[in-house]
């Protein structure tokens, strides 16, 4: 079997529990999504989201969708494992790519990434789902995603907020999330040291956060894709999602199809 596919095991161990690591699975795509990263970072999408602590740390830099217009995005999700493996972990027949996320934590800034889900706040709503985290620089242990074992099984959608505290949606009576920092030893948590082209995968429903880039020197260069499944359907968030993607059409419950969703089998 070729080494980038998950095995049987990894397929079992991301049903039970919502996260797994990938040694070097996109290993060979860290030079090539470099190179479109630092494209998008002095050409930035119209989704951009960066950061800038009121501490004056370094900035924290986000973009989303931009896989259509950067070369070296739109090969990776074209020729690059990703489908394959997403198809595997999820049991799906056919994987659909939703979108990209670039990520980028500058030397020093002193912004975390605050515990959440993801699916709460994505126009999608699919039990086949998972997203890759692929670091493009060496992660150590103190500075890696974490993600919260077997949370993606939990019955409930929590409250999604911005990276500030605010609330994404107006009026949302949905339950907060609750204090994972100050309750750790109740979960496993997962979290591993990781080498550019390594990738946590990880179910949309899985409650994740990531620590401040305390490193005076290195970079966090993370590229995420994610994808879904043949149960893909579109949710209708009012444009106010991330990403919000309001130039979509598509009827609420609908299945997930259209050009900015193409789909490998």
């Amino acid at each position: 079997m070729d080494q980038a596919i998950a095995t049987d095991p990894e397929a079992r161990a991301f049903a039970e529990d919502g996260a797994i690591l990938l040694r070097g699975a996109f290993a060979e795509w860290v030079e090539p999504l470099r190179a479109g990263i630092e494209t998008l970072m002095a050409h930035p999408g119209p989704y951009e989201r960066s950061y800038t602590p009121k501490d004056g740390s370094a900035r924290f830099f986000q973009d989303l969708c931009n896989w259509q217009r950067i070369p070296e995005f739109r090969a990776f999700v074209e020729q690059g494992p990703g489908a394959a493996i997403a198809r595997r972990l999820m049991g799906s027949q056919g994987a659909r790519f939703f979108h990209d996320h670039v990520l980028v934590k500058e030397p020093g800034t002193s912004l975390v990434t605050p515990w959440h889900q993801d699916s709460p706040y994505y126009c999608v709503e699919a039990e086949q789902s998972v997203s890759f985290w692929i670091p493009l620089d060496p992660v150590g242990r103190d500075v890696t995603l974490e993600c919260v074992a077997g949370s993606h099984l939990w019955t409930k959608a929590l409250k999604p907020k911005r990276f500030d505290g605010t609330d994404l949606y107006e009026g949302d009576d949905r339950e907060d999330m609750p204090d994972i920092d100050a309750e750790r030893e109740k979960h496993r948590i997962l979290g591993w040291e990781m080498q550019p082209g390594d990738a946590v995968a990880f179910h949309y429903r899985t409650m994740h956060g990531a620590p401040a880039n305390t490193s005076p020197q290195r970079r966090r260069r993370v590229f995420s894709a994610r994808w879904v499944g043949d149960d893909a359907v579109f949710r209708d968030r009012g444009g106010r999602g991330s990403p919000p993607m309001r130039h979509l059409r598509l009827a609420d419950g609908a299945p997930l199809e259209g050009p900015d969703f193409p789909r490998f089998t």
